[in-house]
């Protein structure tokens, strides 16, 4: 592998979303979601069925990696977090301490990236990495990013 790519859907329309991706040169897609669908008509074309069938139109391999999604109690810990800042989550620029130590602490800490390694096809040069935050900052995908880019020693690139 390459490189690792990181892209939210928030503040992309779809021909922006996929010609980001093909400009990236990305060949293989890992969404790291617990649900694949978003809410709302601008961007139903990241729900799963649509999402998969594009990409599979312009050769990019797909992947849902669930492992990586936070649980639902870890994304309360931020619903809480945006409640009390009174910060939407579309609009979200950073995640919060909370949430950041309860992902690395619930999902992070048993992740094995050798496992989604082995899962990558043998050919993946750029593998972006997906969930629906506009800022990767304020989204997990960075935190996996990181996280990949110090184990396997490939740069990161955050789309957005």
């Amino acid at each position: 592998m390459r490189e690792i790519v990181t892209i939210g859907v928030y503040g992309y329309d779809e021909a922006a979303f996929f010609a980001a991706l093909q400009t990236a040169r990305v060949d293989t897609f890992c969404d790291i979601r617990q649900r694949r669908g978003v809410r709302g008509r601008e961007y139903a074309f990241v729900n799963s069925q649509r999402l998969q069938a594009r990409l599979a139109e312009l050769g990019i391999r797909y992947l849902h990696y669930k492992e990586l999604a936070p649980t639902t109690a870890v994304r309360d810990r931020q619903k809480q977090e945006d409640k009390a800042q009174g910060i939407a989550k579309r609009t979200r620029s950073s995640l919060g301490a909370a949430f950041i130590a309860a992902y690395q602490e619930e999902v992070l800490r048993d992740f094995m990236p050798e496992a989604l390694q082995a899962a990558l096809p043998p050919d993946a040069q750029v593998v972006a990495f997906f969930c629906v935050e506009r800022d990767p900052a304020a989204c997990h995908r960075s935190l996996v990013a990181d996280r990949l880019a110090r184990e396997w020693g490939v740069g990161v690139v955050h789309l957005v």
